[in-house]
């Protein structure tokens, strides 16, 4: 049970701030279906840091030596975040500036981010992957980061085993709860202030907005900015939970799942936040469902069903076409999503 919960965390929380991430665009006007590819950019620049950082001549391995690969990881993470936000500025330039069609636009950045990733990688790794890999001089003595690159950033806290605190805040990630408290402060910020409640005016009644001195093109710039930002930022934490933090150029379609977390949810933060926890319980399934000791008798009860591996693996994307089904009727995007502003327009 203690591996479901934490598992079930683990890819909740990348889908649940990507998801957010879209809300931040659309709310402003602006169709943001470019999450995969902000999400590609994101993993790739953090990646490639934590791959430049392993190079003795910085001194990382002093930090982490100490246990304080958590600083390492908020350093990345910043930058993970930095380098969406520039590659969002070409969805934003696109659809405000040169008024081009939004969907298209989003469509030609998921194309030119794995593209981009998979040149340079090829550059500078010589394979199609960058890998963290575990640096030489982890062998120069004991240290507890052994198992691989990514385990620098991971809270051990091998006192809480066997406690209700254990699937919480044991072998945890420290982004886990920042990524929360970022969820939750953004939240508030959209709908709980008047910058807020001016970015979501933008997206549904453009002229009204601009009627009362708020500049809408301004907006919708900082909306897809603070998308990008978070698109990059989910996009790391995504390969450092699935992938050991490499990058090749693929987040496994985790943005267009957040894309349809958002749409499911209503674009509405309680709705995205249970939308990721049930989307991630079922990715948790498709993974770990040969491991999962459900019933704790030592049996895995799903891989002895018999269903193929094939079936979990679709699982969480077929769970996406039922639920859209059902509740895409009742979503309500926002008014002027898409709708390139034309202050002449009244």
């Amino acid at each position: 049970m203690v591996t479901l919960i934490q598992s079930t965390l683990t890819y909740m929380i990348p889908l649940m701030i990507v998801a957010l991430a879209g809300v931040f665009a659309e709310r402003s006007g602006i169709i943001n279906i470019a999450l995969d590819g902000m999400m590609i950019i994101g993993a790739f620049v953090g990646a490639l840091f934590v791959y430049i950082l392993q190079d003795k001549q910085f001194g990382i391995h002093l930090i982490i030596a100490n246990g304080q690969g958590q600083w390492v990881f908020l350093i990345v993470m910043l930058l993970a975040a930095i380098a969406g936000a520039v590659f969002s500025l070409l969805l934003s330039f696109s659809a405000i500036k040169l008024k081009a069609d939004q969907t298209i636009g989003g469509t030609a950045l998921n194309m030119l981010a794995p593209a981009i990733s998979l040149f340079l990688i090829n550059m500078i790794a010589s394979r199609p992957y960058l890998a963290a890999d575990l640096p030489p001089w982890l062998g120069e003595g004991p240290s507890p980061y052994q198992s691989g690159t990514t385990s620098w950033f991971i809270i051990q806290n091998e006192h809480l085993k066997g406690t209700v605190l254990e699937p919480f805040f044991s072998k945890m990630y420290i982004s886990t709860y920042i990524t929360i408290i970022l969820f939750v402060v953004l939240s508030v910020v959209l709908y709980k202030t008047s910058f807020g409640l001016r970015l979501r005016a933008c997206g549904e009644h453009p002229q009204a907005a601009d009627s009362v001195g708020i500049n809408v093109n301004r907006m919708r710039y900082v909306g897809t900015l603070i998308s990008g930002a978070l698109g990059g930022f989910g996009g790391f934490l995504y390969v450092v939970y699935s992938a050991n933090g490499a990058a090749g150029g693929d987040v496994q379609g985790a943005g267009f799942l957040a894309l349809a977390i958002m749409i499911f949810g209503n674009w509405k933060p309680k709705g995205i936040a249970l939308g990721s926890l049930l989307f991630g319980l079922l990715k948790c399934i498709s993974v770990l469902y040969n491991q999962l000791d459900i019933n704790g008798d030592g049996v895995a009860l799903l891989a002895n069903i018999g269903l193929p591996s094939y079936f979990y693996n679709i699982l969480p994307f077929l769970a996406v076409l039922i639920v859209l089904a059902f509740t895409g009727k009742k979503s309500r995007a926002p008014k002027a999503e898409g709708i390139p502003y034309d202050k002449g327009m009244r």
